[in-house]
């Protein structure tokens, strides 16, 4: 078991990068991590759900007047400090939601009851929080993540620390992100914690179905020692037929294949169809959950698994009515037929079974059955000759990945933003080669590589958002053009 620890900044800055080794020998650790603790009695359960919330803040240059010149503060720091009425009052609630999980749990522990959440907070957010002084916050959240008595309930997601989308982000930069996120976690509540991080959930749901890309992310999410990826429904169809998926409430097997004719594969846990906060403020899942039965995978009868995430902060519904849905949900599902889990337990629970990944339906991202039937030879030029001609057949086709929701690309409408992203990702590969990550030049042009990739500056597509990324793409040129 990990027992060394990281500095949570080095030089002034997150420790993001220059600990890879540390944190990689923590996400070697073998398991189980939870199910010897966990008590949760799945011979009586015949169905199961599990409940993430994602969190994420932005960092912007908006702390003085001047963009040119502006400190980089937390988007949460600039409601807080600069925002309007609304703003402030926003600020207090969304602090008070990145905390309260650190209550909740040890409240219903207490009352002798078996709650799990997931939690998935973005390095940006993590920082912010720290910078902004809300130390109470993070020692909150510590408590429930090292506490032997408390840390069964709560299983940590891995994310990108830029909050980085997978689809349009440079391949080795979406690994710099995830690295960058195991290093600043481990910093901030230990290597061991690290090593019960084994579920990792991409930003914006979004998986890239773009085969190379596809390939490279479960490349890198399995070098990284992540177990399984959480996936949106409608973003994977099945890997015979193109079609959708039969069991949604059943773990998955992710197969990526490239042009090159290589495969890997990771297991998938399916995030159901919708992602409106008020299925989790609501406890949907686990209204959802009663439903369902035993399911047969491989000749054998299992619990099926309804899981869901959702932003832990947005939206009146998450804000007002969660605490005490929450509570109450926890109260009823705490030692009945229908219990709370989380993955990484659950799926631990299936290997007591000997089930393993191979087991699983296989799936792959969408639209890539359509390219398999006519992929003849190999090489990315035979792949994207394939592509093209798919794209002028049908309009709908499309390699831009999929999201929590069909209607948005984290592509189309972009290029005044990606097209400044994309130089300054390939101005870092080329001034940082052979530069060693524990180099204080090197952690800083990270730093804001990363912040230049954050989803928000694509999600708001335009206005000062645009702005802001323009101006970190400015201060990351300059970094890489002056210290390399």
């Amino acid at each position: 078991m990990p027992t060394a620890s990281l500095a949570e900044y080095v030089e002034g800055l997150p420790n993001i990068s220059g600990s890879e080794e540390p944190a990689a020998e923590a996400m070697a650790r073998k398991g189980p991590f939870y199910l010897n603790e966990c008590g949760i009695d799945f011979g009586r359960a015949r169905s199961t759900f599990a409940s993430a919330l994602h969190m994420h803040q932005p960092l912007i240059p908006a702390g003085g007047n001047d963009l040119s010149t502006a400190s980089i503060i937390s988007n949460l720091q600039h409601m807080r400090d600069y925002g309007n009425d609304e703003a402030r009052y926003n600020a207090g609630i969304f602090t008070w939601c990145y905390k309260r999980m650190g209550e909740f749990i040890p409240q219903l522990i207490h009352e002798g009851k078996q709650p799990r959440i997931m939690l998935d907070y973005s390095g940006c957010l993590l920082h912010g929080l720290r910078t902004m002084g809300l130390d109470d916050v993070l020692d909150s959240l510590r408590t429930i993540t090292v506490d032997p008595a408390y840390r069964r309930a709560v299983e940590w997601l891995g994310n990108t620390w830029g909050h980085a989308v997978a689809p349009s982000t440079p391949v080795q930069d979406f690994r710099l992100h995830v690295r960058a996120w195991q290093q600043h976690f481990a910093g901030i509540f230990g290597l061991e914690a690290l090593s019960r991080v084994r579920g990792f959930s991409p930003a914006e749901m979004a998986l890239p179905n773009h085969p190379d890309v596809a390939y490279e992310f479960v490349c890198t999410l399995k070098d990284c020692g992540y177990r399984w990826v959480l996936v949106q429904e409608h973003s994977v169809e099945r890997v015979e037929d193109g079609g959708g998926l039969r069991q949604q409430h059943v773990p998955h097997l992710l197969v990526a294949r490239n042009s090159e004719g290589r495969t890997a594969s990771i297991t998938a846990i399916i995030k159901t169809q919708g992602s409106d906060t008020k299925l989790v403020a609501q406890m949907q899942p686990y209204y959802e959950a009663k439903g369902l039965n035993r399911q047969d995978v491989a000749g054998k009868g299992i619990t099926p698994i309804t899981a869901q995430i959702a932003d832990g902060e947005n939206g009146g519904v998450m804000m007002n009515e969660f605490p005490a849905k929450y509570l109450e949900v926890m109260r009823e599902a705490s030692g009945s037929d229908v219990p709370a889990v989380n993955a990484t337990e659950y799926l631990e629970y299936l290997d007591t079974l000997g089930i393993t990944e191979r087991d699983f339906p296989a799936i792959q991202p969408l639209m890539q059955k359509r390219i398999w039937d006519r992929f003849q030879g190999s090489g990315s030029e035979a792949l994207e000759k394939v592509i093209a001609e798919l794209r002028k057949e049908d309009g709908r086709f499309h390699m831009e990945g999929g999201s929590w929701t069909n209607n948005l690309s984290w592509v189309r409408g972009y290029g005044d933003v990606l097209g400044p992203m994309d130089q300054v990702s390939a101005l870092f590969a080329q001034k940082t080669g052979g530069v060693s990550p524990s180099e204080g030049r090197y952690r800083n042009a990270l730093y804001y590589l990363l912040m230049t990739q954050t989803s928000c500056f694509r999600y708001w597509g335009s206005g000062v958002w645009t702005d802001y990324a323009r101006e970190l793409c400015r201060r990351a040129t300059a970094i890489l053009q002056h210290d390399f």
